[in-house]
């Protein structure tokens, strides 16, 4: 199916709600994945009635979830209708999901014998989301090591080649794609750049923001410098993602967000940031502050991260256990 037929199902008349400015395309805000443990009593109630779904509880709070779990292995048809199911009661949510690391981590993966097989596994599970119009982006998270050779150019040309009829996100975190000649391929292939927000370490790719197809991305990383790139097996692998942007960190990517939004018709900000629920925190700072409103707040995060009571669009359910402003990680 032509990626341009598939979006263009989705309602116009989302532009005027989501937008923060009539010149503005579609912004959706939301986490990356939602299956970590550490979110039960932060994220989501300790005590969880029946037939309680995470995606679910999310998309009553966020427009777009990114899903992981497609990363480390093909997603499953089934799965995805049900999760489909799941966020059925917010029309405006659509899901991201993150290509499977076969073709993003492996450069032999393109010219090996099983890469047919293995991309009818990947479409298998993305194509029940695309049907549903509900699969907003695609993106290939490539890593650090990933450097801009005339070998790796080739390779992402044929991996783009590949999954050209679906929205593709490019994500590259190394400096030597930071060219023209990177931004030149992904708008002659009608691919969207990854803006992302990192530890700035070595040749490490800084902030931008490009918008170099019609899917503007912008994916926020967290700033944890002393375990970014840790290979210390004492260091549970969290701590990478254990960081809580402040106010002052946010305003800058507040105004490229809304550079992005101008140049396409439809991005995804989605944060990372994700031990005990930090992105959950800053993507609902962020949808405040791009969109100028009062947002709905997990009870559970609000307990934690008190400072989102100043946003939040209700009273909380209970007493606050601590004053404004002074629970975990109260950064202004």
């Amino acid at each position: 199916m032509p990626r341009r037929k598939a979006q263009a199902k989705r309602p116009s008349n989302e532009n005027a709600s989501q937008a923060s400015s009539a010149s503005a395309g579609i912004l959706r805000v939301g986490p990356a994945g939602w299956s970590y443990p550490d979110w039960a009593g932060y994220v989501y109630p300790i005590r969880r009635a029946k037939g309680f779904h995470e995606a679910t509880y999310l998309a009553e709070f966020f427009d777009t979830i990114e899903i992981n779990t497609s990363f480390y292995q093909p997603l499953r048809p089934e799965h995805a209708a049900q999760w489909i199911e799941r966020v059925a009661a917010n029309p405006r949510f659509v899901f991201t999901a993150k290509l499977w690391q076969r073709f993003t981590h492996d450069i032999r993966s393109i010219t090996s014998g099983s890469a047919a097989a293995e991309e009818r596994e990947v479409r298998a599970g993305f194509d029940v989301l695309r049907a549903a119009n509900k699969l907003g982006a695609v993106l290939l998270q490539f890593p650090f090591s990933f450097h801009r050779t005339a070998e790796s150019v080739a390779y992402l040309s044929a991996v783009l080649k590949r999954f050209a009829d679906y929205p593709l996100v490019v994500e590259v975190r190394h400096a030597s794609w930071d060219s023209a000649e990177t931004l030149e391929l992904l708008r002659a292939s009608g691919v969207s750049f990854c803006n992302i927000d990192q530890p700035i370490i070595g040749r490490s790719l800084g902030p931008s923001a490009q918008a170099t197809s019609a899917v503007g991305y912008v994916r926020l990383h967290g700033r944890r410098y002393d375990t970014w790139f840790s290979d210390d097996a004492k260091i549970p692998a969290h701590e990478r993602y254990n960081y809580l942007y402040s106010a002052e960190e946010l305003a800058p990517w507040a105004t490229r967000v809304r550079k992005v939004t101008e140049r396409a018709r439809e991005t995804f900000l989605v944060t990372n940031n994700h031990f005990q629920g930090k992105s959950a925190v800053n993507a609902l700072q962020l949808i405040h502050i791009l969109k100028g409103t009062k947002v709905k707040v997990p009870e559970p995060l609000r307990r934690q991260y008190p400072q989102l009571e100043e946003i939040a669009d209700s009273p909380p359910a209970e007493p606050m256990l601590f004053p404004i402003g002074g629970g975990k990680d109260a950064r202004k």
